[in-house]
């Protein structure tokens, strides 16, 4: 099947088609801004007919009703659907006239219809209005009526998906369908015709991919804090479901309780070995209908075996007919499309004929609920072409599904209710029940509770007046029978309850829905699909069956203890953990989903077989897993109330139940602790390098130390990036006056500003800290005295006996198999890491490698320059390592000798930590007893110091020498030389800095102060001149350039140390950069810190203008240059000129700008950070990218 034509086809035809139904609006006086009188007689000109003065007052009432948009939306929804069914019927030779509407025998774009018109045999067919149209020529119009005559003709039969259209939508039925680029003709010729022979996945597929855009609008306008209206729910929360997916829910719920009732025809209905080891090889016959996604039962104990013989018992007793089965949310219909396949095969094997089972399946077995209109007339269909794939006659015998959208009373005719119910009290109590009972339906979906009723009273009265002649018959039937109809089916019980609810957070949803969901499911509230987990819990019977494909959060989260608590009370047989990745469609890991059938009984020693398909990251390799019986566990469920919170984990061996079961948690022992929210962080969080250096406040020991209120910053931890032991120290915030300004501005939006400013007594004092939210694995690192927390790196405070212990334990492997337990979404929040189990002990020697560790860490991360401790760079400390060569008492040295040892420093750190880590690994396996689960060998990858990096390291060479040109740094002193406050020129003997704080980057050396040129002396004074050009030309290579060392070096200031600049400092770049543009006219650095009023119109005066004269000097030489060239020379010098002229064109509108802001002489504060300042100059300034 091509998804990619479907996809292209159906994302393009819903944008088409509402813009031609809306054009077709047009016409008739309907436009999203004005609509002329619903009662006039003609539009434009035009002389409106009895019955399209009818319909258009129909379609203006339904606008002031839904709003325009909406209404165009379904029409062009309801028209998509038709063409879909109509295309997929012909293909299959399901159209009873046999006459294809959209193409000829041959496939191609020449409808039959319009060909056989005159010898068509169909329904409310007008012969005489089909001959003047064919001699009238009118191709375009006999089309249009032909199209609308099968359509009804199609309502006999399938009424479900062809009302009559004797409506508003017959009459915004685009025009033109038979031109090239039409609906119809792209259908035709996008879509392969073989693509049409599936029902389920065809109709699936396009139902999805046309809502794909609306989703994407929705999901946009969440992050606008929109809600999801009722008509948005469905484009929302549609997904359809994987084949495989669907196969193991219906097999392992429906199929299994059938076969445990009637084991007889396991061989009839499961496959051999041989057949299931050919199928999960790939070899499949498309005729092979058997059971391959049924999972065995585990073997159970005695006792359990006697329960489930009194269960089984049940299961004997029923006959095929006696099955009532439902999906309450079955969007396209793929899931009862194959409940029709299932249960056709237990009719067979009970002895119907096929024509017998099909009827009784349609008439008794199959139910389904959709809140999308559009989506059940879908899912309706699929059944009704299910049965007619059965059984060739079916279309003939006038059985209808039990297929519904639900609907909703809101409108419902009183009159119509009155003449119904007739005077008869309890028809009367009845309907008032219903009628209460589904307002507002629409909002709610399946999961209203609809109180039950003597559904057989209620439809003999329907049946008593189908002949009757009272003006409300007409009504009473079409608004009263469909809500009796979805009351019934949401008020039984069913035997197997299978469906793949939406996904949606309650909080993005209308305050109407959030509130009933509160009211109603307090224990599963926090999501749409766990209010669906509990809804079809009480929609099964005792003993009944429930599978479902839901997120996965619930098995873990804290949000859902509750929810889990009323599920253990139920039995899950199976279920097929799929995580990240199991729909095709959705990449990434937000959406994480397992799939499981529970029955509806409490069986306290009931072994459950799970399938742990987390690992293969795309659909078809969780499919293989599953079918190649990888990865499978059976536990007892009652094992997961020895887990606090009680997550499902049943991956788990017994020692770890036992370890959970027996040991104290890190809350037991420790203080994990929540951390501020500042509820405006641009505001009140900054990177470190940001502001004034001597603004920050570093090692407050407390809460109660009098030197906080010297600073305006402090330390903040922040989550950050895996990495263990220690670092990630990137953060500051605003805690002036003991967080006077944060804690008014917290008050001021929740009234008490420890809604989100938390555990402040625990502030300053040292701990460890973690990333709360990570993508792997989890990271405990030492966090010294004087670090304020933010929620996102949480604190845990331990007693200085077991600090070192606990932060080993808690970077092994060990430890990292008890998260995936109580945080398997990697979401390591303080309430789940307080959960974990911990065997504490008082080791010196596990102290010391611990010590050790955290040295190891700190070293390599105060190696780098986004260290607050950083020294210097270590190409230039570590010089003293190398051999020095002596040319008159002057010491040169080869920088790729200092890379060398630097490269050798970094490989023995970066083994000593890998061997510290698994012999703590080692240890901790041994002291949890978890050697038969765990080996102490760690991954390169996963060892959080860096090795050294050639590339990387001569660009934070570089970067360090830029520094140095500003005065950031000096080779005469440790670390931060000047980040604001007073500058002192005698800090720079050995290298001056900048004077000016201006350094130009130009494709020459046109400036005293070119970059180049100050790097080239850089270089000299680091490392000596008589090695100089060897040293730029290690630097060039490992820049990896081409040519000259001094031109690679060049092109590199000129295009990446910027973008690399800003990537070092996290998109808050301190060396801003003037830019004029892609011709490379002007370009400039100054240093944040430094900047003054005055700079930029000294870059003006000092830069720009003597650029500017530089470049008419240099196109008037070259114009001169030019008249006296040969031919070839003249060339060469053109290309130059147009290039001088293109720059000379550029620094004069970027002159204008800079003039505009140099006149201001604007100031800045460095503790409004640079995202605030810089964007005062950004229309001069580099993009940050």
């Amino acid at each position: 099947m091509d998804k990619n034509a479907i996809k292209k086809f159906a994302v393009w035809a819903r944008t088409e088609l509402i813009a031609r139904v809306s054009l077709k609006g047009v016409e008739y006086g309907i436009t999203e801004k004005k609509i002329e009188d619903a009662n006039v007689d003609s539009v434009g000109g035009k002389v409106l007919t009895a019955d399209e003065k009818k319909q258009r007052q129909a379609l203006i009432a339904e606008i002031n009703d839904k709003g325009y948009k909406q209404v165009m939306e379904e029409v062009a929804y309801t028209w998509f659907n038709r063409f879909s069914a109509l295309r997929f019927m012909e293909v299959n030779g399901y159209l009873p006239s046999h006459v294809r509407v959209f193409t000829d025998e041959e496939n191609n774009f020449k409808p039959q219809i319009i060909t056989e018109a005159i010898h068509l045999d169909l329904d409310g067919l007008d012969m005489e209005k089909v001959y003047e149209l064919k001699d009238a020529e009118k191709t375009e119009e006999l089309y249009k009526y032909l199209l609308t005559v099968q359509c009804n003709a199609l309502n006999k039969i399938l009424p479900g998906m062809f009302q009559k259209i004797a409506d508003y939508t017959e009459l915004l039925l685009p025009d033109n369908l038979l031109r090239e680029g039409s609906v119809i003709q792209q259908m035709i010729e996008l879509i392969p015709e073989d693509d049409w022979k599936d029902a389920v996945q065809i109709i699936g597929w396009l139902y999805q991919y046309y809502n794909s855009e609306k989703k994407d609008d929705v999901f946009a306008a969440l992050k606008k804090n929109v809600k999801i209206t009722k008509e948005n729910i469905p484009a929302a929360t549609q997904l359809f479901t994987p084949d495989w997916i669907v196969r193991y829910m219906v097999e392992n719920s429906l199929g299994r309780l059938w076969l445990e009732g009637h084991p007889d025809v396991k061989e009839q209905l499961l496959p051999t070995e041989e057949e299931q080891s050919a199928y999960a090889a790939g070899n499949r016959d498309p005729e092979d209908t058997k059971w391959h996604y049924y999972l065995e039962e585990a073997e159970q104990e005695p006792e359990v075996q006697a329960q489930l013989a009194e269960i089984r018992k049940e299961y004997a007793a029923l006959t095929p007919d006696q099955l009532k089965v439902i999906d309450p949310c079955s969007g396209s219909g793929h899931i009862l499309a194959y409940m029709f396949d299932v249960l056709m095969k237990i009719y067979e094997s009970y002895g119907y004929t096929t024509r017998e089972a099909v009827a009784s399946i349609v008439e008794n077995n199959l139910y389904g609920l959709d809140i999308d209109d559009r989506a059940a007339q879908l899912a309706y269909f699929a059944v009704m072409m299910k049965a007619r794939q059965y059984d060739r006659r079916f279309f003939s015998r006038g059985i209808q599904p039990h297929v519904y959208a639900i609907v909703e009373s809101n409108h419902v005719d009183k009159f119509a209710v009155d003449y119904f119910c007739n005077g008869d009290a309890k028809l009367t109590a009845a309907m008032d029940t219903i009628i209460s009972e589904l307002h507002d339906a629409k909002e709610y979906g399946s999961i209203l509770t609809v109180t039950p009723q003597d559904w057989s009273a209620l439809y003999d009265r329907f049946a008593e007046i189908t002949e009757d002649i009272n003006m409300s018959r007409e009504t009473a039937l079409r608004e009263l029978l469909p809500l009796v109809q979805v009351a019934e089916a949401m008020a039984q019980k069913y035997d197997v309850v299978v469906t793949n609810p939406p996904y949606a957070g309650i909080s993005n949803l209308s305050s109407k829905v959030n509130n009933f969901i509160k009211d109603n499911y307090p224990d599963s509230k926090a999501d749409f699909f766990s209010v669906f987990i509990e809804r079809c819990n009480d929609l099964v019977r005792k003993n009944g069956l429930q599978a479902m494909i839901t997120q996965h959060g619930w098995m873990f989260l804290s949000s859902f203890e509750k929810l889990r608590a009323k599920l253990l009370k139920n039995e899950t047989i199976t279920m097929a953990h799929l995580g990240a990745r199991a729909f095709e469609e959705i990449g990434g890991e937000v959406v994480q989903t397992t799939s499981f059938v529970m029955i509806k009984s409490e069986l306290n020693e009931y072994r459950g077989v799970y399938c742990r398909l987390i690992e293969p990251n795309t659909q078809q390799g969780k499919e293989d897993m599953f079918l190649l019986e990888q990865n499978r566990f059976s536990t007892k469920q009652k094992n997961f109330y020895d887990i606090p919170g009680t997550p499902f984990a049943y991956w788990l061996s017994d020692t770890m139940f036992d370890i959970f079961k027996d040991s104290k948690t890190l809350s037991d022992v420790a203080k994990p602790r929540q951390g501020l929210a500042t509820s405006d962080n641009d505001r009140f969080l900054k990177l470190w390098h940001e502001v004034d250096f001597s603004k920050i406040g570093f090692g407050i020991t407390s809460i109660d130390d009098d030197r906080k209120f010297e600073y305006k910053w402090f330390p903040c931890t922040k989550g950050g990036s895996f990495r263990r032991w220690y670092g990630n120290n990137d953060y500051i915030v605003n805690w002036e006056n003991d967080g006077e300004e944060i804690k008014a501005y917290a008050a001021k939006l929740y009234r008490n500003y420890t809604r989100t400013i938390k555990n402040i007594p625990f502030y300053f004092r040292k701990g460890l800290t973690w990333s709360t939210i990570s993508s792997g694995l989890f990271s405990l690192r030492y966090v010294p005295e004087g670090f304020v927390f933010e929620t996102k790196g949480a604190m845990c405070y331990v007693d200085d006996k077991y600090l070192y212990s606990v932060l080993a334990l808690y970077n092994t492997k060990v430890m990292q198999q008890f998260l995936a337990v109580v945080s398997p979404t990697l979401d390591y929040h303080e309430g789940p890491l307080g959960r974990t189990p911990i065997l504490l002990e008082d080791n010196s020697e596990i102290d010391e490698i611990t010590k050790n560790c955290i040295t190891i860490s700190k070293n390599e991360w105060d190696s780098f320059e986004n260290s607050w401790d950083y020294k210097g760079h270590p190409l230039i400390e570590l010089r003293t390592e190398t051999e020095c060569v002596r040319v008159h008492e002057q010491q040169n040295y080869h920088i790729k000798d200092v890379y060398w040892v630097w490269s050798q420093l970094c490989d023995k750190r970066f083994q000593k930590l890998k061997d510290n880590e698994e012999k703590l690994n080692r240890h901790f396996i041994d002291v949890y007893n978890l050697q038969n689960e765990l080996t102490p060998e760690i991954e390169e990858n996963d060892v959080s110091v860096r090795k050294a990096d050639l590339g990387r390291d001569i660009r934070s060479f570089i970067s360090y020498a830029v520094g140095c040109m500003f005065g950031r740094y000096s080779l005469d002193v440790d670390g931060l030389a000047y980040a604001g406050g007073e500058w002192d020129v005698s800090k720079y003997v050995s290298f001056a800095a900048d004077k000016d704080n201006i350094i130009p980057i130009c494709d020459d050396e046109y400036f005293e102060d070119d970059i180049v040129g100050l790097f080239v002396g850089f270089v000299k004074t680091v490392y000596g001149a008589d090695t100089l050009d060897e040293n730029l030309e290690f630097i060039a290579n490992a820049l990896g350039g081409k040519g000259q060392p001094k031109d690679v070096i060049r092109n590199y200031f000129l295009n990446d140390f910027y973008s690399d600049h800003c990537k070092i400092y996290q998109k808050r770049p301190i060396y801003w950069l003037f830019d004029s543009g892609k011709k490379n006219g002007f370009k400039a650095l100054i240093y944040m810190h430094r900047y003054q009023p005055d700079t930029i119109a000294r870059i003006r005066t000092d830069y720009v203008h003597e650029q500017q004269a530089r470049y008419r000097t240099a196109i008037t030489d070259l114009e001169q240059r030019i008249a006296n060239a040969s031919t070839g020379e003249r060339v060469k010098l053109n290309r130059k000129l147009t290039t001088l002229q293109a720059q000379d064109t550029e620094i004069r509108t970027y002159e204008e700008k800079i003039h505009h802001l140099a006149d201001q002489m604007i100031s800045i504060d460095l503790d409004d950070g640079v995202k605030k300042n810089y964007a005062i100059f950004q229309d001069v300034l580099a993009k940050i990218k």
